[in-house]
């Protein structure tokens, strides 16, 4: 049973959490740094807290800060979004020991799939299909290079404990290796305190495609279907679908089975999301994500299923309410990532002068900002999520492409211009697109 939930994000996707528990009659508790007072969800929220300065460190990152906000506030229970603390094992581990609920899996579970390696070889002995490479870290003094002649050129150096493209190179040939696996090595202990990388295949021309999963750590586990999310840039995605094109039923059903299967070995507890990359009709995994993602709406528009609300039930013990046969995909769904952004992808930071949201029948949109909202240059650059469902695919793009003529944010660039482009190209109409796209 939960009766107050602390918000520890900001955003759209505080946004997002607010209304979840609003609906489902929860008090909620917004933390916010200095830059963000102006916010429309601290508002909302029956109690809001400062917990720190404008950088991330001193605020949404500040353990000790946000549990002592929960505590003084009478919150039984904490939901960390996505990004921030929403993977972090230690974070989970602090929050379960002051006594306190928190939405997402147990931390052991977080940390298992936080490590690259761990995961990998998790998922081997349960049957999930993965990447040909090496079964540990690349350590100093290991023969990498016979190691790497064996998987076969061109391989990739991944971060041991990394995401988003941090501490990611490829290798083309024997005379980069040394090269490359150093500058790896040295970004990932940057970025993640862990400067451990291990080798992969490098597939040319793959696609990115993940699987949904909703569990209750009791023994109910469920898929929700795939989606696709190959126009990606630097390894962040900008637009994602559901279901994934280009997939045969069978192997669309084999793969999720396999997720299932995964999830109920290791207890799992919330919503959780495996990614893959897929090519010549193969899926490699990847990684799991333990907690929501920023794509969950399109998954959300063709099941109708709330995940935000599915994830605060299951943290308040409740198993799930309805089986794999009650789960059917209906239509299909897109969403487009909109960025405050410049043609050249650099972050724009400004103050919104003039804002618009798409309507109609379909068309929904994800956002926290408003008329005079100022976007800082201390966080993300996603100010919206446009999520368009049609009864097909086709629909469903020349909905977009209608609600992105729609969509006005004026005061600062953004790279709708750039969503535009795409859901107008004959390429992406046509079917599924790599990852090379963009």
């Amino acid at each position: 049973m939960l009766t107050r939930v602390l918000i520890a994000n900001r955003g759209e996707i505080a946004v997002r959490i607010l209304r979840a528990c609003q609906e489902l009659g929860l008090e909620t508790v917004a933390i916010y740094s200095k830059a963000d007072s102006h916010l429309p969800h601290i508002a909302a929220a029956d109690d809001a807290i400062c917990v720190g300065a404008a950088n991330v460190s001193d605020s949404y990152l500040n353990i000790a800060n946000i549990l002592m906000a929960a505590k003084t506030s009478g919150c039984d229970a904490i939901h960390p979004g996505y990004g921030f603390l929403a993977e972090n094992a230690d974070f989970a581990r602090q929050i379960e020991a002051a006594e306190l609920t928190f939405v997402g899996p147990s931390a052991d579970v977080i940390e298992l799939m936080g490590d690259k390696i761990s995961a990998k070889q998790f998922m081997h002995g349960c049957g999930v299909p993965s990447m040909p490479g090496s079964s540990d870290a690349v350590a100093e003094g290991d023969d990498y290079l016979s190691l790497a002649e064996e998987i076969g050129f061109p391989v990739i150096l991944k971060a041991v404990c990394g995401g988003g493209g941090r501490g990611m190179r490829i290798v083309d040939s024997q005379q980069q290796m040394a090269n490359e696996i150093s500058m790896a090595r040295s970004e990932a202990a940057a970025y993640f305190g862990d400067g451990r990388v291990y080798l992969e295949k490098y597939l040319q021309s793959p696609r990115h495609v993940e699987v949904q999963i909703l569990a209750d750590g009791k023994g109910g586990v469920i898929h929700l279907g795939d989606r696709d999310c190959s126009i990606q840039r630097r390894y962040q995605k900008l637009l994602e679908e559901a279901p994934a094109p280009d997939v045969s039923a069978e192997n669309r059903t084999r793969l999720a089975e396999k997720c299932v299967a995964a999830s109920l070995e290791m207890a799992y507890r919330g919503a959780g999301t495996f990614e893959f990359m897929y090519a010549e009709g193969s899926f490699y995994f990847i990684e799991m994500n333990t907690r929501i993602q920023v794509e969950h709406p399109v998954t959300e528009m063709v099941t109708g299923v709330d995940l935000v609300k599915q994830q605060l039930k299951i943290a308040a013990g409740e198993k799930l309410q309805f089986t794999q046969s009650d789960i059917a995909i209906q239509g299909h769904a897109i969403e487009c990532r909109i960025n405050a952004e410049d043609e050249a992808f650099n972050p724009v930071p400004g103050t919104i002068e003039s804002y618009r949201a798409p309507g109609g029948f379909g068309v929904r949109m994800d956002t926290h900002i408003y008329n005079g909202c100022r976007i800082s240059h201390h966080y993300d650059s996603l100010v919206s999520k446009l999520i368009c469902h049609g009864s097909d695919r086709a629909e469903a793009i020349a909905r977009m492409n209608r609600a992105l003529r729609e969509t006005e944010i004026g005061g600062i660039e953004t790279n709708i211009p750039l969503h535009q482009k795409i859901i107008a190209d004959k390429r992406y109409a046509a079917g599924a697109v790599d990852v090379g796209y963009l």
